[in-house]
């Protein structure tokens, strides 16, 4: 369990890094979901926004425990390694990506449409949303929406051979993403602009790409253990 600590930390700095992106895949579906709440339910605006994105993090948990199983799988064999290369690089692109850097990245969402033509349907049926579990349900669908980011951390939480400790990874990285799209929900501004200033963005994604080169399986990821 030790050695896991810093990689929850990692997951969770991603998520927190990774806001500008969320803010650009969700932020406008978030402020949709706040609309859609009736007028009677406005009071209950915070507590319905929690449990939206309460929904959304256990469905990225319940991602990476099912992923997180068949990495467990490849765990032993040669495929293994080919798994952990993928997800360096897709980290490596996902900082490119928040950088400003290389739009490459957005292509890979394209894989998640025809999951979420099926998901869709079921998320509209549930509005407008008037009740928390109803909020919780729709937030639990919307963590299916196709993310570069998600499939990225996804691949990576998967790569570590442990499936729980892949599901651990994700609820992390849900965790990192929760305060900018709450934030977004309730109308804060502050952070949204924080985290599209340039300075920001490049600095999230060189401490992203850096991430990534650590993952990649060779002698270097001894010596920076060592230091």
């Amino acid at each position: 369990m030790p050695e896991l600590i810093p990689l929850l930390g990692s997951a969770l700095v991603l998520g927190l890094l990774g806001g500008g992106h969320c803010l650009g895949m969700c932020g406008g579906l978030m402020g949709a979901l706040t609309l859609a709440i009736p007028p009677e339910q406005r009071g209950k605006r915070l507590r319905l926004l929690l449990a939206y994105n309460l929904g959304r993090i256990l469905s990225y948990a319940s991602a990476g425990l099912l992923l997180g199983l068949a990495g467990v799988a490849l765990a032993s064999s040669p495929l293994a390694t080919g798994l952990r290369v993928l997800a360096a690089l897709l980290l490596i692109a996902m900082g490119l990506y928040l950088a400003g850097w290389w739009s490459g990245l957005t292509r890979i969402e394209a894989l998640g449409r025809g999951l979420w033509r099926h998901v869709q349907p079921l998320a509209t049926r549930l509005l407008p949303v008037s009740s928390l579990p109803r909020a919780l349900l729709l937030g639990a669908l919307w963590g299916w929406l196709p993310c570069g980011l998600v499939y990225s951390t996804l691949l990576w939480a998967a790569s570590q051979g442990d499936a729980l400790h892949s599901a651990a990874l994700m609820l992390a990285f849900g965790v990192g993403t929760w305060p900018v799209l709450l934030a977004t929900g309730l109308a804060a501004e502050r952070v949204g602009k924080l985290l599209r200033k340039r300075g920001v963005r490049m600095a999230g994604g060189v401490l992203v790409i850096l991430f990534g080169l650590w993952t990649l399986p060779g002698p270097h990821q001894h010596w920076l253990m060592g230091h």
